[in-house]
């Protein structure tokens, strides 16, 4: 019989406070900046802080995958080489890299991630990944269904990772240079300055306004909640949610609602299991939508569809409440069936189509007092962006995660012994010298309540097991000390029994399917030049952030706004009023041509001042 295919929930953290809570909320391997070299600039951790959380980690068999995915530059190779032995040293799992320079420096033998930044969208890209030593590919959020099996039929021995909830960038990963041409700020070295969230106007060839302020590159949240057993059945084997800049209780909950969702799927299906061990307690209900959220969209994974953007504002909306009933004097009544706290934040779109926010003051069943009138009307529909007593649950402790054990108290000739026995099989005996004692009074229900309290411990008692010849007195404080003593020995099992992956990076003479590479290569240091040579590209132009260039397209986005405005001429057969080609105008005045290409489905944006 076929051995169950491992799922791993992958969930971010920006800091240590994140990662542990993702583990307790039940992530299986949590990813995480460093100290440098990382997408997310704004996230970094120390070493120390890292080695804490690899140890708290490794108790439940969850992963620990550091981020290292930007390019680099020639000065910085030494150390990114040195920071790479202190994380092997530490116990890391796993590097997610970007630079092919990376491969070129002497590193010890981790595993290294294939970055959704490597712009990794088709199966030539993914069997080159795979044999140059790659262990996990990060796939393109942009893909389908039928792509993500396509590429695991290629690699079905590499592990496939899925981004399946939060933000989506409007580029493909990695292809996104206009931050580094407007603000000199870098999406490939994690300095991205979240151009697409900002308002535009579009014009046509002759200056006619199509739409004004409008938020045109701002796409909806990702939301695969729906679609995990299809992803997985897809070839699928790490589910990721994404927000390494997001805060502790958007961890908890996301993480939570997730772990419990894909828990229901593996319990059904023989042929899945979870990627680590232990269970968890939540004192909540998880719920996505009072978490961050721009609203929701499965985007491409069943074809192009026009619920992927968020023109209107490229904030959190929320969950929708109900909408403006009456207005009376400093408060109003809502139409809905959900309950309001006093603190609670609110929002909704104005006549001009922008997000308003206010706060409520006080709630008196439907009517609110908010600290200041809001300029709305009647059958306005609210969301609530911000839930008061949600978040306070958020803010203390809000799951415990244990493994469960068994204890088993047996005789032995010189005295007692003490087993226990976790759900990975790792075991430790404590074997007590004592003369037996028989007792006055029946013992087994102190015995059994001694040894269950596991209290602070990662254990929780499944099962307590008394094999006794006869009724022996056993002080509570000796059993005390016995279970404390078995306790640090399985704690000590498990460390030395856990399965750190050795990935030694073969020098394999793989052609890149290329022969050439543009600046989208993102070729940066002398090291990655060699690397691409060495696997036969002919060509190397330089990465953008080395050598900008003029004229090149800055974006490559599967999002169309001629699509999404209607004109699609392959998918709707509509003709568009408008000249092209069109452009966005920044409220700054920066002007950006857009170019449809039909044939790859995609389009590009330009700067032209």
């Amino acid at each position: 019989m076929k051995s169950p295919r491992s799922i791993e929930l992958l969930a971010p953290a920006k800091n240590l406070e994140c990662a542990m809570a993702a583990i307790d909320h039940g992530a299986d391997a949590v990813y995480i900046g460093a100290s440098r070299f990382s997408a997310r600039a704004a996230a970094g951790n120390t070493l120390e802080d890292l080695e804490e959380l690899v140890k708290y980690a490794h108790l439940y068999n969850v992963r620990i995958y550091v981020a290292l995915n930007t390019i680099l530059k020639d000065e910085e190779l030494k150390d990114t080489e040195e920071l790479i032995w202190k994380l092997y040293k530490i116990g890391v799992d796993a590097l997610i890299v970007q630079d092919m320079g990376i491969l070129k420096l002497n590193i010890p033998p981790i595993p290294l991630h294939a970055s959704t930044q490597v712009d990794n969208r088709d199966v030539e890209k993914a069997i080159f990944m795979k044999e140059v030593g790659f262990r996990q590919i990060v796939l393109a959020r942009e893909l389908s269904i039928e792509e993500i099996r396509k590429i695991h039929e290629a690699v079905p021995d590499t592990s496939l990772e899925v981004f399946i909830h939060g933000a989506l960038c409007v580029s493909y990963s990695g292809q996104c240079y206009i931050s580094q041409a407007c603000f000199n700020r870098s999406a490939n070295r994690g300095e991205c300055a979240q151009f697409c969230r900002l308002s535009f106007d579009i014009i046509d060839s002759e200056g006619k306004f199509i739409t004004k302020n409008k938020h045109l590159l701002s796409l909806k949240d990702v939301n695969h909640s729906n679609n995990l057993e299809e992803i997985i059945d897809a070839g699928a084997s790490s589910l990721k949610i994404e927000g390494r800049l997001k805060d502790v209780a958007y961890v908890k909950n996301v993480t939570a609602y997730y772990r419990q969702k894909l828990d229901s799927i593996i319990k059904r299906r023989p042929d899945l299991k979870r990627a680590s061990s232990g269970k968890e307690k939540y004192n909540f209900v998880p719920q996505l939508d009072k978490s961050f959220s721009r609203g929701s969209t499965d985007y491409f994974l069943h074809g192009r569809s026009s619920d992927i953007f968020s023109f209107d504002t490229p904030k959190s909306l929320g969950e929708e409440m109900g909408y403006v009933k009456e207005i009376r004097g400093n408060y109003f009544t809502v139409a809905g069936v959900k309950s309001f706290n006093n603190g609670d934040g609110l929002c909704y779109i104005d006549g001009n189509g922008k997000l308003q926010g206010f706060r409520v003051n006080r709630v008196d069943e439907n009517r609110l007092y908010p600290q200041e009138m809001p300029s709305f009307k009647p059958k306005t529909v609210l969301f609530r962006n911000f839930d008061q007593e949600f978040d306070k649950i958020m803010q203390h402790k809000s799951s415990e995660r244990k493994i469960y054990v068994n204890i088993e108290l047996a005789e032995t000739p010189s005295g007692f012994s003490l087993t226990i026995r976790d759900e990975d099989r790792n075991m430790a005996c404590i074997a007590v010298e004592r003369e037996r004692v028989e007792a006055h009074t029946p013992q087994n229900d102190n015995i059994r309540n001694q040894l269950s309290k596991l209290g602070n411990t990662p254990f929780l008692a499944q099962d307590v097991r008394i094999d006794l010849d006869g009724n022996w007195f056993i002080p509570s404080s000796e059993l005390s000390e016995i279970r404390r003593k078995a306790v640090e020995e399985l704690l000590m099992v498990i460390k030395i029994n856990y399965f750190q992956e050795i990935a030694v990076l073969e020098n394999k003479n793989v052609p890149f399917p290329k022969k050439e590479l543009t600046y989208l290569g993102n070729v940066m240091n002398e090291n990655a030049f060699s690397f691409y040579r060495d696997h036969g590209v002919e060509k190397i132009a330089p990465a953008f952030e080395k050598k900008e260039e003029k004229g090149v397209a800055l974006m490559f986005c599967k999002h169309c706004l001629r699509y999404s405005m209607g004109w699609c001429p392959v998918h709707q057969k509509q003709k568009s009023p408008y000249k092209e080609p069109y452009s966005l105008i920044s409220s700054d005045g920066k002007k950006f041509r857009l170019e449809f290409d039909c044939k790859r489905c995609q389009m590009k944006v330009y700067a032209e001042n």
